[in-house]
């Protein structure tokens, strides 16, 4: 049976979530109900992430095994022909082989986040963004997040129904910067590690946002980080600024 890697990309304000739940419209369950339109099921396929409700994915990556061997291109101009017309699609398809696999042969994942910032309510970002009124101090933003970079225990930062075996991880990257939106101005998070925990992330974000605002300084971050108890995080930001920017894998299969 071949394997194929199929780069998604959707919105997930129609969905409960990434993963297929019992009687809840769910990505994968899009995903895999347009498999059965193509090759006679049950299909099971496997993501990079499972992504919560409301948030989305540029390049999420998932794999799927076949009994047909599809040409790449076919197969994901098939699987768009049936998604539509939610909106769901899959960007590029490609064979790789039997053992190679979404989540595990995954080396990295990025997040973006987006929080606009104007009094007026957003219309064509809605749903796609975090909205505030008040705007926010990068340069201070910046400095918390530098504390957070590293290998930590991030307990603080995780949810409480995480099912992590350990909270320590690694984050390579959380990038800030402003930028000049055509609905007004944003403010950018970019977040990049090989794993994360449950809702690290948004817990980021939101903790984060209160330094922007004034009410936390950059030590009050660094304490909470050290605290490693999950009441001394910061509110957590709403899901539909958060977006699955790309995984990465040792040789991108979709060159």
């Amino acid at each position: 049976m071949p394997r194929f890697a199929l780069k998604v990309e959707y919105q997930g304000a129609p969905f409960a979530g990434w993963q297929r739940q019992k009687e809840l419209p769910s990505v994968q369950g899009a995903i895999e109900d347009a498999l059965a339109r193509l090759e006679r099921g049950p299909h099971m396929i496997a993501a990079a992430g499972r992504t919560d409700a409301g948030v989305h994915a540029l390049g999420q990556v998932a794999h799927c095994d076949l009994i047909k061997d599809w040409d790449p291109f076919r197969l994901s101009e098939a699987l768009n022909y049936h998604l539509k017309p939610l909106p769901v699609a899959i960007l590029a398809a490609a064979q790789v082989e039997d053992d190679w696999h979404a989540r595990f042969t995954a080396t990295e994942r990025q997040y973006l986040f987006r929080i606009l910032i104007r009094r007026a309510p957003a219309t064509h970002d809605k749903g796609q963004v975090w909205q505030i009124n008040q705007t926010l101090d990068v340069a201070a933003m910046q400095e918390a997040a530098d504390k957070l970079v590293g290998q930590h225990d991030f307990t603080t930062f995780r949810s409480s129904i995480c099912q992590s075996a350990s909270p320590v991880k690694t984050l390579d990257e959380l990038r800030i910067e402003p930028v000049d939106g055509f609905s007004g101005p944003e403010v950018h998070f970019h977040v990049r590690a090989r794993s994360f925990l449950h809702n690290q992330v948004r817990s980021f974000v939101g903790t984060l946002e209160r330094v922007g605002a004034g009410a936390w300084s950059p030590s009050d971050v660094r304490q909470a980080l050290e605290a490693a108890d999950r009441a001394a995080c910061g509110p957590v930001s709403p899901p539909q600024g958060l977006y699955l920017a790309r995984v990465g894998y040792p040789a991108d299969p979709f060159a």
